[in-house]
């Protein structure tokens, strides 16, 4: 019963957080002036409130959908000597409403990341955000398809290959930079490096 919902929230998490980082990225060079009023948005709390809020959208509507029509086990008989149990998500709307608002989410944080993509390249943490979202988006754009044309145990794949997908997609295009620089060329991290692209750039 908890199968589709669990999953809701918890990519609705991952996603949130994506997303207050691209923000983070966003305002943290808007701020560079020291009059700027982007300051006063920097820190901690912006981006836990923004995981927060978007978090909590997500439990409302899962608690809504809980209360409503609830996800059920059922017997598929379609098969020829076969009985299937295979979930049924009980409320259709509320099913679709997860996944699209995941995708609001995930479209928000690519087209933030988009609009910052041309910064120094030192500061290229919105091109990894970036290509994390297309990764993300492709992924489910191909994945819900195929999901809604599958029956009985071939949706649990599609949705299993989807999540592991999208997710080892995102950390992928996030972290293997980084831990590329940091282990094959860590000279490129250096701060002295930093000091001498900036100079070189001005």
């Amino acid at each position: 019963m908890l199968r589709q919902i669990c999953f809701g929230i918890f990519f609705t998490v991952a996603v949130s957080s994506v997303l207050a980082k691209t923000i983070i990225v966003c305002i943290a060079f808007k701020a560079t002036r020291p009059d700027s009023s982007w300051r006063k948005c920097m820190g901690v709390k912006l981006p836990y409130s923004v995981v927060l809020v978007c978090s909590s959208i997500q439990v409302l509507n899962a608690v809504i959908w809980l209360s409503v029509s609830p996800p059920y086990q059922e017997l598929n008989l379609d098969y020829p000597g076969k009985i299937i149990f295979q979930c049924n998500e009980g409320s259709v709307l509320a099913f679709y409403l997860m996944l699209g608002y995941m995708g609001f989410l995930a479209a928000l944080s690519f087209v933030l990341a988009f609009m910052v993509r041309t910064l120094p390249d030192i500061y290229n943490e919105a091109k990894y955000i970036t290509f994390s979202m297309l990764v993300f988006c492709s992924v489910w754009i191909c994945a819900i398809p195929a999901y809604l044309s599958s029956t009985g145990k071939n949706m649990v794949i599609v949705e299993i290959f989807a999540i592991l997908s999208s997710g080892g997609g995102i950390l992928s295009c996030m972290f293997l930079p980084k831990c590329y620089n940091i282990l094959i060329k860590p000279e490129l991290s250096s701060k002295g490096h930093s000091l001498q692209k900036i100079v070189r750039k001005n």
